[in-house]
């Protein structure tokens, strides 16, 4: 999902994708409207509809939108509240991040059968350098086709593809190749295209910064390129100045890195109404640590740090963690260290908002598990993989600890944080 999303679909001749694709070895995919599409390829009959993904509480946050959506503005990270406001007849679902994971693993070895240098940045969008691959698959361009037929037919899903020089370039391709389209920037021609873009195009510039931007008379890429660096510097700060300006001028010499890792997964809900009952906030802690403990399953991860986030009321934040001895993606061990770690704040304040996160991930393959002397194992993790199994088959919201089963609400209104 890229976050320049306001970028102009292409329909200069010089950027499309039939455009001289040499020196440009990086292409960015991303997949288009990724969890709603996958709703819809879960659920047919909503094809063609608004279908909406996200937090469906009072207080939920939209996490994908279908193009159908959003043509009445709806936009991801919008409140659904808002959403509903907008588009009133839309589909409104929860997320299920066990399927998007599976189709995300799918599109992922496609990619790969193509080149080993994959970088995935998140569920639904990665890198991939194919210099090493033109020999058995064509020009990038040609690849970037392929890639998209074969995500097309075999996965029923489609995506978008920037091809370019760099990262940053072949991203911003794919953004404004979007939906369903492919997008070439020649190496040549780089400047062309960047220099036009809006400030807010460029990596690292949030709202803060385009305002400062702009109070300076900044607003395209182009101006930016052109401000003495000393002027960035005293509005952005060294580092972030020597930044947008290598950006500005299409300089981008970062590879693509395939051993990218997920530092953390986590799960959050904001509740409807503000809570201080124990056993309901309990309940809602066993809710989280189980996605937490499917979501490191799916990812074949394990957490070495457990860690909360507590908001109340007036919108203070309190977040503690505990560092294991061996890590896990057991969903009773993380909800026991975050249950311990909530019930030692001060009691009695009212709750906005709950989350737990595993932190400090590594591959469980690689990482033995250990039982600690003398205590019994206790089978927990072989009844959450066969949990997992019945989830594939009948979906995650009819299995789950029979303890959430009068407290079924705390499983549907996750915030749609990605994991």
């Amino acid at each position: 999902m890229g976050r320049s999303q306001s970028l102009p679909r292409g329909g200069d001749p010089r950027f499309g994708p039939d455009a001289d694709d040499t020196g440009c070895p990086i292409l960015h995919v991303d997949m288009d409207a990724f969890y709603a599409s996958v709703e819809v390829r879960h659920r047919p009959e909503l094809r063609g509809r608004a279908v909406v993904v996200g937090g469906v509480g009072p207080r939920g946050v939209v996490s994908s939108a279908s193009y159908e959506a959003r043509q009445y503005g709806v936009r991801s990270a919008m409140p659904t509240m808002r959403a509903r406001a907008l588009c009133p007849h839309a589909i409104f679902l929860p997320p299920d991040f066990t399927r998007y994971t599976a189709a995300s693993r799918a599109v992922m070895q496609i990619f790969r059968d193509v080149t080993p240098l994959v970088e995935p940045l998140s569920l639904d969008e990665a890198f991939l350098d194919v210099a090493g691959a033109r020999r058995l698959f064509g020009s990038p361009a040609t690849i970037g086709r392929r890639i998209r037929e074969r995500v097309a037919a075999e996965q029923g899903l489609t995506c978008s593809v920037g091809v370019g020089p760099s990262k940053f370039v072949a991203k911003l391709g794919s953004t404004r190749a979007k939906p369903d389209g492919l997008l070439v920037v020649p190496a040549a021609q780089v400047l062309d295209f960047l220099h036009p873009l809006p400030v807010s195009a460029l990596w690292g510039v949030g709202e803060r910064s385009a305002e400062a931007l702009l109070r300076l008379g900044l607003r395209t890429v182009g101006d930016l390129a052109q401000a003495p660096i000393g002027m960035l510097r005293t509005a952005l700060g060294q580092a972030a100045a020597a930044h947008l300006h290598e950006l500005a001028w299409g300089r981008d010499p970062r590879r693509v890195s395939p051993e990218q890792v997920e530092k953390s997964i986590g799960a959050e809900v904001t509740f409807d109404v503000d809570v201080d009952d124990p056993e309901h906030l309990r309940r809602t802690f066993l809710a989280l640590a189980e996605k937490v403990g499917a979501r490191l399953r799916d990812a074949e991860q394990v957490g070495r740090t457990v860690s909360i986030k507590v908001r109340m009321s007036d919108f203070r934040t309190i977040s503690r963690s505990r560092t294991l001895e061996v890590p896990t993606d057991v969903a009773r061990e993380i909800f026991d260290i975050a249950w311990s770690l909530f019930a030692a704040l001060p009691s009695g304040e009212q709750i906005r908002l709950v989350g737990v996160r595993a932190e400090g991930l590594h591959r469980a393959d690689a990482t033995p598990r250990q039982l600690t002397l003398g205590e019994p194992e206790r089978g927990w993790r072989e009844a959450e993989v066969a949990a997992d199994a019945a989830a594939a088959r009948f979906g995650r919201s009819v299995i789950g600890p029979a303890s959430l089963l009068s407290g079924r609400d705390t499983r549907r209104k996750e915030n749609p944080t990605r994991p």
